[in-house]
C-alpha cells in the first residue's frame, strides 16, 4: 500500500501531464513560443535543454572521474581493503565504477581460487556434491557488497522520493500562479507573485523528464502574468528592463563562448547559461522575446554544430588511438625478462612496464564501446608480466629463508664472541664474520631490523670491550691531544675562511696524529667547526655538503674505524633508497595528471620536488662512491 507522500507524488505526476496539454493548448496560437518551432536551431536548444535536465537531476548522484586503477593486480586480501575503503571514504552514489572494478577482480580471483580447491579435493577422491569451500575474506567481502548495495539501494530511494515531492512542490508553485492571475488584485498581487517567484527557485531538482516539462509550464504562465499586469506597469517594466539586461549578458557570454578552444568547457558553461536563463531569470517584454531568443538559440546552435564536429573529428582519431594503444600492448607482450636474475634487474623492469603503462594512458581516451577490447588485451599483457615478476619472487623468499638461516648462524657465532678476552682471535674472527654478513643476500622484510640489531649489538659490545683497553693514553699521545686543543682553539678565533684555508685546516689536523679513543670527541667538535666555516663560503650546496661528508669520512678512515665506515654505507644506502622511492612516487602521481597543462600550479609544484629529489639523490650516490672507493 502507497503512504501519502507517495500517492501524492504519483498524482503529481499525472498533473503534470494534464497541465502541459493545458497550456498547449493555450499556446496553440501564440507566436511569441518559438522553442516547440522544428528547424536545426530548435534541435541544437533540444539537445542543450536535455543535457540541463540531465545535469539537474544527476547533480548530487554524479560519478567523480577517477584514475584508471588495475585491480587485476590486487590479492584478495587488498581487494577487500580496497572495497572497504572506497565505501567508508566516499558518498556512495560516487564509487560505482570503483565498486564495479573490483568487483570484478575479486570474482576472477576468487572463482580461481575455488575452482584449484575443488580439483584438489576431487583428487583426493572426494565427490563434487560434497565439495565445500568456505573463506573469512569471502565473508568479509560479501559483508562489505551487502552494505554498499544497501546504501545506494536507500540513497536512490530517497532521491526518487526528493525528486517527486520537488515536482509536486513546482506544481502547486504553478496552480498558484494560475490562481493569482484569475483572481487578480492590483494591490497584493506583485508581492505575491515574488513570493512565487522566491519559492520556485528555492525548489530542488526534479526529473529530468518532467524538468522541461514544467518549466514551461511555469514560463508560460509567468509571461501571462507579465502581460495582464496592466496596474503595476511600473514594476513590470522595471522588471522587463532588468530582465532583458541579464539576458543580454548571457547572450555575450554564449558569443563569447562559440570561440572557445576547449569544446568541453563550452558545452558545459552553456548548460549552466541554458539554467540560469530559464530558473534565475524571468520573461522580458512581449515585443522583445523572440528577438533575443533568436540570439540565445543562434549562439547555442554554434556551439553545439562546433561540437558535433569536435566528435566527427574525435572518432576519426580513434582508429590512430587505438593503434598506438596496441602498440604498446604489443611491447608489452614483447618485453623480456628472461635474463632478470636480481631483485635489481626486475626493479629497472617494473619502471619500464611503468613507462609503457603511462604511454598506453596518455594514447588518448576512447568511448566504452572501442575501447573495452584494447583494454582487455593491455589487461593481459600486463598480467602476463606480473605472472612471471611473482614467480621470481617466490623464488626470491626461498632463497631469502636460506639467508636468514645464515644470518642467525653468525649472530650466534658473534654472541657468543661478545665477552671473550682473546682479543687477537676474537677481533680477527668477528672481522671475519662481519665481512660474511656482507656476502649474505636479503632475508624476508619482517626479519631484518631484528636481527640486524642483534648482529650489531654484540659486535658493537665486543669492539666496545676492545677498544676500551686500549684506551690508555701514553705521553706522545697527550701531545697530540694538547697540540689538538690548540689548534681547535685557534680555528674558533679565526675571522675569514676561505676554500683553502678550509681544507688547509683539515690537512693540519690530520697531520697533528690520531686521538686516543677516550677523547674521540675532538674529532666531532672539530668536524662542527669545519661545518660552520664551511657554510659561511660562498660555494654551492653540492660541494658544500661533499666537503663536510668526506672530511668526517677520511677522518674515520684514517682512525680504521671498520665499524663506523660500514655503519655510514648503510646510512648513505638507506637515503638511497628513500629518495628513489619518493621520486617514484611523485613521477606516479604525476601519471594522475597527464592531461593535465604545464602550467597547472599542482604539476609544476610536483616537478619541482622531483628536481630538488633528484639532485640530492646524485649527492648521496657521489658520497656512495667515495665511501667505496675507500681502502678499508
Amino acid at each position: 500500500m502507497l503512504d501519502k507522500n507517495e500517492e501524492n507524488a504519483d498524482k503529481a505526476l499525472d498533473k503534470v501531464e494534464e497541465v502541459k496539454s493545458e497550456t498547449s493548448i493555450e499556446n496553440s496560437n501564440d507566436e511569441t513560443v518559438k522553442e516547440n518551432v522544428v528547424d536545426e536551431t530548435t534541435e541544437a536548444v533540444d539537445e542543450i535543454e536535455k543535457s540541463v535536465a540531465e545535469e539537474a537531476e544527476n547533480d548530487s548522484e554524479k560519478e567523480d572521474e577517477v584514475p584508471t586503477v588495475d585491480y587485476d593486480a590486487f590479492s584478495l586480501e587488498d581487494l577487500v581493503t580496497e572495497l572497504k575503503k572506497t565505501i567508508s571514504n566516499n558518498p556512495v552514489q560516487k564509487i560505482k565504477n570503483q565498486v564495479d572494478g573490483i568487483k570484478n577482480a575479486f570474482n576472477k580471483q576468487f572463482g580461481a581460487l575455488l575452482a584449484e580447491k575443488k580439483a584438489a579435493f576431487l583428487a583426493e577422491g572426494g565427490n563434487s556434491i560434497d565439495f565445500q569451500f568456505s573463506s573469512p575474506i569471502k565473508s568479509d567481502y560479501n559483508k562489505l557488497l551487502s552494505d554498499y548495495k544497501s546504501q545506494r539501494d536507500e540513497f536512490y530511494g530517497n532521491l526518487e522520493k526528493q525528486l517527486k515531492d520537488n515536482l509536486e512542490k513546482r506544481l502547486v508553485v504553478i496552480e498558484s500562479l494560475k490562481d493569482l492571475i484569475q483572481n487578480a488584485d492590483s494591490a497584493t498581487m506583485y508581492k505575491k507573485f515574488r513570493e512565487l517567484q522566491d519559492t520556485w527557485r528555492s525548489i530542488g531538482p526534479v526529473s529530468k523528464t518532467k524538468y522541461n516539462d514544467t518549466w514551461k509550464i511555469y514560463h508560460h504562465h509567468v509571461e501571462r502574468f507579465y502581460d495582464l499586469l496592466h496596474l503595476s506597469n511600473d514594476f513590470r517594466d522595471l522588471d522587463f528592463k532588468h530582465n532583458l539586461e541579464e539576458k543580454l549578458k548571457i547572450i555575450i557570454k554564449a558569443e563569447k563562448l562559440a570561440e572557445e578552444s576547449d569544446i568541453n568547457f563550452a558545452f558545459k558553461e552553456l548548460q549552466d547559461l541554458h539554467k540560469i536563463w530559464k530558473e534565475d531569470i524571468g520573461p522580458v517584454s512581449q515585443e522583445m522575446r523572440e528577438e533575443v531568443w533568436k540570439k540565445f538559440s543562434a549562439a547555442t546552435k554554434k556551439i553545439h554544430d562546433k561540437r558535433h564536429e569536435h566528435f566527427k573529428e574525435m572518432r576519426s582519431k580513434y582508429q590512430e588511438i587505438i593503434d598506438k594503444k596496441l602498440d604498446v600492448v604489443a611491447k608489452i607482450n614483447a618485453y623480456d625478462t628472461s635474463k632478470n636474475n636480481s631483485h635489481n634487474d626486475w626493479q629497472k623492469s617494473i619502471k619500464d612496464i611503468e613507462a609503457l603503462r603511462q604511454q598506453y594512458f596518455s594514447a588518448g581516451k576512447l568511448p566504452y564501446s572501442k575501447s573495452e577490447e584494447v583494454w582487455q588485451q593491455f589487461k593481459g599483457a600486463t598480467k602476463k608480466f606480473n605472472s612471471e615478476k611473482n614467480v621470481f619472487y617466490k623464488q626470491e623468499k626461498g632463497d631469502q629463508q636460506d639467508n636468514l638461516k645464515k644470518k642467525i648462524a653468525l649472530i650466534e657465532i658473534a654472541e657468543s664472541l661478545k665477552e671473550s678476552e682473546d682479543w687477537e682471535t676474537a677481533t680477527n674472527t668477528l672481522k671475519k664474520v662481519q665481512a660474511d654478513w656482507k656476502k649474505i643476500g636479503h632475508v624476508p622484510r619482517k626479519f631484518s631490523d631484528d636481527i640486524w640489531k642483534r648482529f650489531k649489538a654484540a659486535c658493537n659490545h665486543y669492539f666496545d670491550r676492545f677498544h676500551q683497553q686500549k684506551n690508555a693514553v701514553s705521553k706522545e699521545q697527550q701531545e697530540t691531544v694538547d697540540a689538538k686543543k690548540a689548534f681547535l682553539e685557534s680555528l674558533k678565533e679565526e675571522k675569514e675562511a676561505t676554500k683553502e684555508t678550509v681544507l688547509e685546516a683539515i690537512n693540519k689536523w690530520n697531520e697533528l696524529g690520531r686521538l686516543p679513543r677516550n677523547v674521540r670527541h675532538l674529532d666531532g667538535k672539530f668536524n662542527k667547526q669545519i661545518d660552520r666555516m664551511l657554510e659561511g663560503l660562498s660555494l654551492d650546496k653540492k660541494e658544500v655538503s661533499m666537503l663536510k661528508f668526506t672530511n668526517v669520512v677520511d677522518g674515520l678512515a684514517a682512525d680504521n674505524d671498520v665499524r663506523k665506515l660500514d655503519s655510514e654505507q648503510i646510512f648513505v644506502r638507506k637515503k638511497i633508497d628513500e629518495v628513489v622511492k619518493e621520486i617514484q612516487q611523485l613521477e606516479n602521481n604525476l601519471g594522475f595528471f597527464s592531461n593535465a597543462k604545464d602550467d597547472n600550479p599542482l604539476v609544476i609544484n610536483v616537478k619541482n620536488k622531483v628536481n630538488e629529489f633528484k639532485e640530492d639523490l646524485a649527492v648521496w650516490k657521489d658520497k656512495l662512491s667515495y665511501l667505496k672507493n675507500l681502502d678499508y
